[in-house]
This record gives C-alpha cells, sequence and structure tokens, in this order.
C-alpha cells in the first residue's frame, strides 16, 4: 500500500483501497498444511435472494472480529463463507420474474425453469457476497461454498443414500403442513403463528339411536366437520359414559360417526367435553384417528380448496356442488349458512387463536394428508442432547442451552421433503413396471406432464441414476420430484464445506470448528440440525462452541420491519459514516442477553471516535521527526510518572480486550478500548506529552513522549484491527518501521509485567480526581477556561502530601493553576469554593462573591423545573392502567426519561449545595 499521507479521514477511499489490497495479496487465504494451530468458522450461509441486513452486518462483524484476533494471535484462522441456495425464497423471486414476462413456471418445465434459476443465480445471486466484502469480512474468499454446487450435492446424496438404508430416512403419508400459495411441505418451525381474532362456532350432533339427544362440540373451522370420521369424549367423563360406542349423525352428510373415548384428545373439565375428530385435517387429530383406526376423509386439494371429488365424506349433493372448488373461507360461509338453516349450529362466539402461516409467503398453512419424506431423528437427536449436557458443545451465553433441550427433547420425525424444482431433488426412483399402480401420470399444463407418486410405490435409492430397476431389470425408471428442505444441505454445512465425503486434510485439520456465531431463532432450524448431522457422519460436535447473539432493534426497542419504516440499511450507513464506525458501534452495544438498540445517533458517535484516533494519528505524525530511531526499546528511554502510567495502561487494556474476547464479551472489549482511547490516550497523555513539546522541557523528555505516544499508538491499533481494520490498516501503514500486507499478520499485543506500575496509576489516578475536582468547581463558579486560578489543597496524611508532589506539575497544567499549595495544615481559604476527593479538600478561592448569588437563583430555577417534569413522569408511571395497556417501547421510554430526569436533579443538587456553602 501507498504511504501517501492523508489530510483528513476519508472512510470511502480508504476503505475502497484496503478491501482492493486484500483481495490482490490474497491476505485471507489459509494454507491447510500450516503448522499453526486451527481456528475455524464456517458463515451462516445467507440466501443468494438476500441484501444485507443489519442481522447479517451484526453477525459477520462479530466472526469477523474472532477471525483477525485468532490471525494475529498466531492461529491458522480459516473463515469459509458461502451462500444458501434458499429453495422457496429463490424459486419465488424467479417465478415473480417470470410472471413479469407472461411465463408460468409450468408452462416453461422443470428443466428450463431450473436453468432459468442458475442463471439468475450467476447473474444476481453473489450482491450479498460483494456488500459483506464491503463491511470487511475477511474470509478465505478462494474458498467460497454454495449450497448447490457439485461438491455440496455430493455430500447430501450421500447423506440421503447412508441415512435411508439405515432406516432413517423414509418416505410415508402423514399429515404435514402445507402452503396452498408455495404448494409445498412446510416443517413445523417453519410455520409462524399469530394470535387471531376469529369465531367459535358450537354444532350439534344428534345421537342416531335417539336424535333428541345432542352431543355438541366445538370448532374454528366448521368446513372441516365434513371429514369428520368420530366424536371423542373422556372414558372417565358420566357425562358422556353411555354413548361411548354408540354413533351420532354428521351434519349436511349422509353418514353416521363413532363415538370414542379418548383421555389424551379430550380435557373432560374444558367445554362440553366433545371433540369432533377430523384425521385428514388436525394433527391431534391425526393422532387420534391412528389410536383408534379411523377413516382419513381428505377434503381440499393442494391448491386449498375444496376437492372435486370426496366421494367418503357422503357431503349432500346440493351442498357438495355449491363448495366443490371453493377457497376455505368462501365454503366455511355456506357450510356455516346450511348448519343454521337445518338447526344444528348453537351459538357462535368471539374467538382469539393462533394461526398457523408460511414464513415466506404469510399464507394459512392447512394440515394436509400427503406422502413426503422424514428424517427419524429420535436416534440421531439423543447424541447431539449428550454432547451438549457433556460440555464439548458450548453455548455462550449458556442460558440458550435450555432452548436447545427443550426443543430437542420433545423432537418429531424432520418432513425434508418440498412439492419445489429448485433444490437438491431426492435421489430416489421408481420402477414404471413394478410400481405402474402407484404412479399417476397428470397434466401439469397443456404440453407437459409428470408422475404422482402415490403412498405404497417402493423407491430405489442411489447416489447416482440407476440404469435399471434392481428389482425387475426394468428400464423406465422415474425419478421422485420432490426437493429436500434447503435446512438439509445447511445441517451439513461444517464438514460439507470441507470437502467431505472426502477425507480431506482441510477436515482432518479444521474440523470441528472452533466457534458457530448465530442468532437464537435458527436454533432449531440450523444449530440443532448440524448438531445431529455432525455426530453421526463424524462422529464429533461440529463446533465447541456456539455464540448467540443479541436481536438489532431500533433506538426504542422495536423490531425493525419495513412496515414501521424503522429498518437502519447497513449499505446506507457505510456510505455515509464508514464500515468502521459501524462495525464498532454493533460491537460496542453487542452485550451478551440484551437485545441491541440501534440508532444512527449512535453510529455518528462512533463515527467521531474515529475521528479523535485518526486526529492523534496526524498530531504524532508531526512530531515523528523528533525520533532518531521510532523503534527504539522502552528500556531505553528514560521515563517519568506519566509514562510509566501509560505502559501500566497499556498493560491493563491489552490484558482487558484479550480476556473480553475470550469470553465473547465484544461490548467490554469495545468499551474497554474507547475509554483508553479518549480518555487516557487522547484526553491524558496525549495532553502531557503536548505540554512537552510546546514548553522548555529536555529533548530526552520530549522524545520519550513522542516514542511513547508511537508505542501506544501502534498497540491500540493492533487491539483495534479486528473491529475497526480499514483506519487501523490505513495508520499503520503510515507509522514508520511498520506497514506489510496487512496489520492483521502482526502478533496480537502480550502485557509485559516488567511495565506494571501501580504506584503511576494511583499517582495519575488522584491527579485526574483532583483536576475533575477543580474543573466542576470552576464550572459551578462560571470562571472562564482562559482565566487562571489559585488551588488549594487541604490533604490528610503524608502519603498524600508525596503523591501530590509527584503530580503537581501536571496538575496545574491540566487546571490553569498559576499556584497550586497543599498541605495537611493548610488554613482553609474563605471564602472558597469547596469540593473533595477522598479525605483531600479542594478549595478554589474567590475574591469577588456577588457573581455567585445569581448563579445560586439560576440553578434553584433550573431544580424547580426538572423537579416539576419528574414529578409528572413519576405519576405517569404511577398509573397501574398506563404500564399495563401502553406499548412496551412507550413505558420504556417514559422510565429512560424518569432516569434521566433523577440523574439531572442529583446534579443541580450537587452544584447548588456547592454554591450555598458560598455564600454561607
Amino acid at each position: 500500500m501507498s504511504r501517501e499521507k492523508k489530510t483528513g479521514y476519508d472512510p470511502r477511499g480508504i476503505e475502497e483501497r484496503w478491501a482492493k489490497a486484500w483481495e490482490e495479496a490474497s491476505a485471507s487465504h489459509v494454507d491447510e498444511s500450516s503448522p499453526k494451530p486451527p481456528y475455524a468458522i464456517v458463515i451462516p450461509p445467507p440466501n443468494i435472494t438476500g441484501f444485507l441486513h443489519i442481522g447479517h452486518a451484526m453477525n459477520n462483524t462479530l466472526q469477523d472480529i474472532l477471525i483477525r484476533w485468532r490471525r494475529m494471535q498466531g492461529y491458522n484462522a480459516l473463515w469459509i463463507p458461502g451462500t444458501d441456495h434458499a429453495g422457496i425464497a429463490t424459486q419465488n423471486v424467479v417465478e415473480r420474474q417470470l410472471r413479469s414476462e407472461g411465463i408460468e413456471r409450468e408452462t416453461l418445465g422443470r428443466d428450463a425453469f431450473v436453468a432459468r434459476v442458475w442463471k439468475w443465480k450467476e447473474e444476481s445471486g453473489g450482491t450479498i457476497i460483494r456488500q459483506l466484502k464491503r463491511l470487511g469480512a475477511f474470509c478465505d474468499w478462494d474458498r467460497e461454498c454454495f449450497t448447490m454446487d457439485e461438491p455440496r450435492q455430493q455430500a447430501v446424496r450421500e447423506v440421503f443414500v447412508r441415512l435411508f438404508h439405515e432406516g432413517l430416512i423414509y418416505r410415508g403419508e402423514r399429515l404435514i403442513n402445507w402452503c396452498p400459495r408455495c404448494r409445498t411441505a412446510l416443517s413445523d418451525i417453519e410455520v409462524e403463528h399469530e394470535e387471531t381474532q376469529g369465531l367459535l362456532y358450537h354444532i350439534a350432533y344428534p345421537l342416531a339411536d335417539d336424535p333428541a339427544t345432542r352431543l355438541i362440540v366445538a370448532t374454528t373451522r366448521p368446513e372441516t366437520m365434513l371429514g369428520d370420521t368420530a366424536v371423542a369424549v373422556h372414558p372417565d367423563d358420566p357425562r358422556h359414559a353411555d354413548q361411548i360406542g354408540r354413533r351420532v349423525m354428521l351434519p349436511l352428510t349422509g353418514r353416521t360417526i363413532p363415538v370414542v373415548g379418548d383421555p389424551i384428545l379430550v380435557d373432560r373439565e374444558f367445554g362440553t367435553g366433545a371433540v369432533k375428530i377430523t384425521p385428514a385435517h388436525d394433527f391431534n387429530d391425526f393422532e387420534a384417528g391412528e389410536r383408534h383406526n379411523l377413516p382419513r376423509i381428505a377434503l381440499f386439494d393442494e391448491t386449498g380448496r375444496f376437492a372435486g371429488s370426496v366421494p367418503d365424506a357422503q357431503i349432500e349433493p346440493a351442498l357438495y356442488r355449491e363448495i366443490a372448488g371453493l377457497e376455505v373461507e368462501k365454503a366455511r360461509e355456506i357450510v356455516v349458512r346450511r348448519l343454521r338453516d337445518q338447526g344444528f349450529l348453537v351459538q357462535v362466539d368471539a374467538h382469539l387463536h393462533a394461526v398457523g402461516k408460511c414464513y415466506r409467503c404469510r399464507t394459512v398453512v392447512e394440515p394436509f394428508l400427503s406422502p413426503q419424506w422424514f428424517v427419524k431423528v429420535g436416534p440421531l437427536a439423543d447424541p447431539a442432547i449428550r454432547a451438549v449436557e457433556e460440555g464439548r458443545t458450548r453455548f455462550v451465553p449458556q442460558h440458550w442451552e435450555n432452548t436447545y433441550f427443550a426443543w430437542m427433547r420433545n423432537i418429531k420425525d424432520w418432513c425434508i421433503s418440498r412439492q419445489l424444482w429448485w433444490g437438491h431433488q431426492v435421489p430416489a426412483w421408481y420402477c414404471r413396471q413394478c410400481d405402474r399402480d402407484h404412479l399417476l401420470l397428470e397434466m401439469v399444463s397443456e404440453d407437459q406432464q409428470a408422475h404422482r407418486i402415490l403412498r405404497d410405490a417402493q423407491p430405489i435409492v442411489a447416489t447416482s441414476p440407476p440404469d435399471a430397476c434392481p428389482r425387475c431389470g426394468g428400464q423406465g425408471l422415474v425419478r421422485d420430484p420432490d426437493v429436500l428442505d434447503t435446512w438439509f444441505s445447511s445441517a451439513l454445512w461444517p464438514f460439507s464445506t470441507m470437502g467431505w465425503p472426502e477425507q480431506t486434510e482441510l477436515l482432518r485439520r479444521f474440523y470441528p470448528t472452533s466457534t458457530l456465531v448465530t442468532s437464537f431463532d435458527i436454533i432449531f432450524f440450523w444449530v440443532a440440525r448440524m448438531m445431529m448431522m455432525g455426530l453421526k457422519f463424524m462422529n464429533d460436535v461440529p463446533f465447541k462452541e456456539v455464540y448467540i447473539h443479541a436481536l438489532v432493534r431500533d433506538a426504542e426497542g422495536q423490531k425493525m420491519s419495513k412496515s414501521k419504516g424503522n429498518v437502519i440499511d447497513p449499505l446506507e450507513i457505510i456510505d455515509k459514516h464508514g464500515a468502521d464506525a459501524f462495525r464498532f458501534t454493533l460491537a460496542a452495544l453487542a452485550a451478551q442477553g440484551r437485545d441491541i438498540r440501534l440508532s444512527e445517533e449512535r453510529i455518528e458517535g462512533y463515527r467521531h471516535f474515529c475521528n479523535k484516533l485518526w486526529n492523534a494519528h496526524q498530531f504524532l505524525t508531526r512530531y515523528l521527526p523528533l525520533l532518531e530511531d521510532p523503534l527504539l526499546p522502552v528500556s531505553s528511554l528514560s521515563l517519568d510518572l506519566a509514562d510509566r502510567w501509560l505502559l501500566h495502561r497499556l498493560n491493563g487494556l491489552i490484558e482487558s480486550v484479550t480476556w473480553a474476547l475470550e469470553e465473547y464479551r465484544f461490548n467490554e472489549a469495545a468499551s474497554a478500548l474507547y475509554q483508553f482511547v479518549w480518555h487516557e490516550y487522547c484526553d491524558w497523555y496525549l495532553e502531557i506529552v503536548k505540554s512537552r513539546l510546546i514548553s522548555e522541557s529536555s529533548r530526552e523528555l520530549q522524545q520519550t513522549g513522542v516514542a511513547l505516544l508511537l508505542l501506544g499508538l501502534e498497540t491500540t491499533l493492533r487491539l483495534l484491527h479486528p473491529f475497526m481494520p480499514f483506519m487501523t490498516e490505513e495508520i499503520w501503514a503510515q507509522l514508520p518501521g511498520r506497514g506489510g500486507i496487512s496489520l492483521m499478520l502482526e502478533h496480537w499485543p502480550k502485557a509485559d509485567p516488567t511495565r506494571e506500575a501501580a504506584d503511576a496509576e494511583t499517582a495519575m489516578g488522584l491527579m485526574m480526581e483532583l483536576t475533575r475536582a477543580a474543573r466542576d468547581l470552576r464550572s459551578d463558579l462560571e470562571i472562564a477556561p482562559s482565566k487562571a486560578i489559585r488551588l488549594m489543597l487541604r490533604t490528610a496524611s503524608d502519603n498524600d502530601d508525596r503523591t501530590i508532589e509527584a503530580v503537581k506539575s501536571y496538575l496545574a497544567a491540566f487546571t490553569r493553576a498559576e499556584q497550586v499549595t497543599f498541605g495537611q495544615h493548610l488554613d482553609r481559604p474563605s471564602p472558597a469554593a469547596v469540593g473533595l476527593v477522598g479525605d483531600i479538600e479542594v478549595h478554589l478561592p474567590v475574591d469577588d462573591l456577588s457573581a455567585f448569588t445569581a448563579r445560586q437563583q439560576k440553578l434553584r430555577r433550573e431544580l424547580d423545573k426538572v423537579g416539576q417534569e419528574l414529578t409528572r413522569v413519576e405519576k405517569k408511571l404511577s398509573n397501574a392502567d398506563f404500564v399495563s395497556k401502553a406499548p412496551t417501547e412507550v413505558v420504556a421510554k417514559q422510565r429512560d426519561e424518569q432516569a434521566r430526569l433523577a440523574d439531572t436533579r442529583a446534579k443541580l443538587l450537587q452544584h447548588l449545595e456547592r454554591i450555598d456553602q458560598l455564600l454561607r
């Protein structure tokens, strides 16, 4: 990189130059044969349809911090990047694109459609990768993977075939979640439930042998009663003891159905104690149907409409002609009207209930009876549970283990098939001769045909297309049209990205990976499944630690969404404030176990932090010529108290940042860096050195100051680099005797025990407290900063005297005191403003008291105003109705205002007390 000095902090120019330099030097590439200890992270692969959002920015910033830090520590740190093919999402994007051209997917045909998706992926699918590079992600881009590239496809086929032959993958007809819009199965965790205000319908079912006696059932889905195959009651309920085994007439049909006793399905303490059973349209009813060997009558087709033919339902012909082909909501209206007209509808109540919706298109999900592929997860879940119990994988924060255990210990078989065209097609074939009774040829468009694979078809599962049927030798094989759940290939990510099923050097060196950084909402989708698959196929956990980061919310604590208009666009922020300020903000707010409240004002504040460091570097650059040898060792320097203090504080900074990163306390690491740079290096030591440079200090003292400013900056840049890679690279490249391909290739600082100086820290700490106390008094008395003061300190011990003597010159400079006097028996001046630091009295003599009477009155007016505002807020918060009914974010805002006003009042009281004391 060029060492050309820049006159101002230009994030965009700096970021562009360094991103290009890293790429040209392949600086992020990892040699797997390196003898360095391995450290590995695999990126949670973002969807190829995606754009960089705030969650991506948080997740990848934290991963990048870990990778850069570990590499500087001497690890062979590998970060494997990649993207996910995102089955439903990507197919929907391309379908919309086709519709804008007047083309339907079915008209195009499967092969042409898949080719079109690949074309879209090549043209548009890399957007998010380019955006991650703008964020500064230091991945090994030479190893970029895609969940549907050929090596990953090979891994998916191999896993599927092995699990099938072990009986852990099977095909069966089950009730599954079905999206009528996407026309595909969904797993339970792909269904998002929303509280919805609906209606509860109470329907009478007359006993067949005593129509005057009626069982009353309640349902939110009256249209499904046409598919009922039983009514359940509790076997111990005396109200219905004589009805078990009898039959009821099913309204609007020509059928009677049995009354069965079921203590699992029925809560006898709730409602009438009678529950309708519709095995083809409710998951609990499906299981009850299995227990009682009930038939299943499916009423709806794949589009969510009433099916064209449901002979087993025996629906009244006139009614069926009216509802056939209708959507559920319209059919419901007609069924309810018929029930009311025929006297079966007893009552209708308002009812709040959860409605499942597709996580992609928000369509109401239907329980749907369909042949699907499943993973039998019980045998896979048990080892994954033990691995966390035994500490082989650790969650940070630890409480997320409870979420993991709760799901894994109640896990159900995983429906892995999806009725899509884009994705990993199931590696199964069917013989047209052996299975001819189970393969239905259907028209999917005017000139396109496809086979529907029925429940009892016998699959031939293999990693490559079979030449012939192994049972009959027939040549006509039909491939299963389904594709696999996107999360199936993602579950293999930690080892498929390293070349499995081949036994590669990368796998041998880097598996298991070191850390997974992810969010809590995919513990089920992804983390648990990677655990199961890693233990099954690699006989080891996929990662040693799982760091779960918090959710990024807006400044008011609300979840960001386009509909609320509160979304922060990372790219706009990077354009405006730079990637470094944005990254540092995210790290500074990433406290464990607490959601992040992000605002542009916070980001702007850390942009100022960038400027502060940049300006410190610019100041130092002007005086570097004073150093004959910029690499002069500290041991050769003559150090005074402040110099020793700086070295001691650098030791503390190194230890604090290193510990915080080891514990995934990113916010504490960022806070330590911020406090040191702004409040110790710049506010104190740089000012001390500045005073040496403009005074008549010895050249040796000046050189020592510049040398330690350089050492402090150099150490800080190393520690800051994982957080702010671009600016730290730029400054580093301009330091004498430094530079190179990347600052990240430099070593991580280590504390030096010989630089410990507790006495210097104590002395300088006292000097700073005394300075602050004197400045507070100056402020209270509204003494102009340019006016010199007399500072008098009444001490309490000989130790105080020795310490003040050592820091007296610094204290005079920082307080602009023309005279500093101190002693244990010092006469207290009067009149004087007085402060207290420990046992030391800080006196600021005053010659004229007249100005302070006006100051006293002003403070009292301000105090009265703040008190009134505080009373108003406290009254609002003491109102139970307000606290319970107002939106959470509104209440939180009022509590924040209460805390702010209370703090302001406390400070005003302190100031007023000092003025009152002065005027007594």
